[in-house]
Parts: C-alpha cells; sequence; structure tokens
C-alpha cells in the first residue's frame, strides 16, 4: 500500500470522524475538520505535510509500507 492511499484514508477518516462527533455530541468538534483543512492548506502552499513526514518515518521514503516488521 502506497502512502497517498494511507494518507488519504487517515484524512477522510478524521473528517468523517470530526463531523460526526460535531452531529452526536457537540458542535465544538467542527474544529477538528477546521484545522484538518488549514493543515491541508499550508500543506499546498508550503509543500510540508505532517502526515505525510510520519508516514515517510514509518514506511521508508519509497513509498510502499510493509504488513510485517522486517528482521535485521
Amino acid at each position: 500500500m502506497n502512502t497517498r492511499r494511507i494518507h488519504d484514508g487517515i484524512v477522510g477518516a478524521v473528517l468523517t470522524l470530526g463531523v460526526a462527533l460535531s452531529y452526536y455530541a457537540s458542535p465544538t468538534w467542527l474544529l477538528l475538520p477546521g484545522i484538518l483543512g488549514v493543515t491541508l492548506l499550508q500543506s499546498a502552499i508550503t509543500g510540508f505535510c505532517p502526515v505525510y513526514f510520519i508516514l515517510d518515518r514509518a514506511c521508508g521514503t519509497d513509498g510502499s509500507c510493509a504488513t510485517s516488521t522486517p528482521t535485521r
């Protein structure tokens, strides 16, 4: 699985969770998708995305995440 698909899944889940929580729990949860939207805008301008940064550290820069831990 490549990092772009994982990134899109994480972003979609956070947006959906924020909207659902704002509907069922409290409108304050709308801050979550709002903050994510601002982060996406700054990522488009600066080229730095925190989620990609974390995924690069976890999966490696080749873009493929292994499901099992490699042995040394």
